[in-house]
């Protein structure tokens, strides 16, 4: 099958494009950057913007089926970039996908999607949609999810969103790195009382989700313009950190600070940095940060379990022992 994926050279979109390609599909990846090494592994590669229709509608062209992976990630900037990149370069790729006559179009979401103010504690996928968000990029991800959601079975083309929650894996250059290196500085610290509870996924589990979800999206199947929790847990989340620091060869954190004072602190750089017009700098506490860091936010999977056959083959201590020898 002739498959293009949005975003192969990051971290889901690489391990999804290896994996596609040792199953023996043709493999193409749209994107701004240029990845010589997924192309020595024999990854088509096209250079483009997902905000730019013409370049999306060509890239699209010939293909079967289309992984929409690529987003602009991050807790803080201004709502028009998030915009630009999620929103309107989500619609870009449902509408080329149109055009083009492609059937299938899978979408990595994000549990943050149905996240507000309070925690989630074992929530199934008719948790609704929050009125208000605290971030940016996850109200984004929402006005996207619902964007694709509602293209199933318009055109011929049929829509599955997927949220996998705190992917964690080898080649990781986002979540990990960022802890290590607040964790390296000394600014890491503990929020809440760190029994909070979370889910996490290894990355090729969340691979083999958007494989079985490629194989079952057809005419008729109950996956047809649903969304689904994607993860493993709940566990522990600081309890993870610590695991995560140890194949870093960190010591296991010690600080900590209340929830409210978190939430506080992060409320105040927030209006000191929208006051001065600073949204290229990234404070190191958000309203919303502090809650993910303190509060519970797990999942009810049996919904992916029946529709999906999602059933985690590498378990998460085999998943931190595999991180912690590609770091050897």
């Amino acid at each position: 099958m002739k498959i293009l994926i949005t975003g192969a050279g990051g971290f889901l979109g690489r391990h999804l494009a290896e994996s596609l390609l040792k199953d023996g599909h043709q493999v193409t990846n749209f994107s701004r950057g240029s990845y010589p090494e997924l192309e020595e592994h024999g990854v088509i590669s096209i250079k483009g913007d997902l905000n730019n229709y013409q370049e999306v509608e060509k890239a699209l062209e010939n293909q079967e089926a289309v992984f929409h992976v690529a987003s602009r990630v991050g807790m803080w900037g201004k709502w028009e970039d998030f915009y630009r990149t999620n929103v309107n370069g989500t619609e870009n790729i449902i509408k080329a996908c149109q055009k083009n006559n492609i059937k299938k179009l899978i979408y990595t979401s994000t549990p943050s999607v149905v996240y507000g103010k309070n925690g989630l504690h074992g929530v199934d996928e008719t948790q609704p949609y929050p009125t208000e968000y605290l971030s940016y990029y996850a109200k984004s991800k929402a006005l996207a999810e619902k964007s694709v959601l509602q293209a199933n079975g318009v055109a011929g083309l049929l829509t599955v969103s997927l949220r996998p929650h705190l992917i964690f894996g080898p080649r990781d250059q986002n979540l990990v790195p960022r802890l290590v290196a607040a964790a390296k500085k000394g600014k890491l610290k503990i929020v809440g009382d760190g029994q909070n509870r979370v889910d996490v996924v290894y990355v090729d589990n969340a691979v083999s989700a958007h494989k079985a979800a490629l194989e079952k999206l057809v005419q008729a199947s109950p996956i047809c313009g649903q969304a689904y929790f994607i993860g493993q847990g709940p566990v522990k989340l600081w309890d993870f950190v610590d695991q995560l620091l140890s194949a870093h060869k960190l010591k296991p954190l010690k600080k900590r600070i209340g929830l409210k004072n978190a939430y506080r602190i992060g409320a105040a750089m927030e209006t000191g940095l929208r006051l001065f017009n600073k949204y290229d700098i990234e404070p190191p506490m958000t309203r919303f940060v502090a809650l993910q860091l303190g509060t519970n936010h797990y999942f009810n999977h049996e919904k992916a379990q029946r529709d999906l056959d999602f059933h985690p083959s590498i378990s998460l201590e085999e998943g931190v022992k595999r991180l912690k020898n590609s770091l050897a």
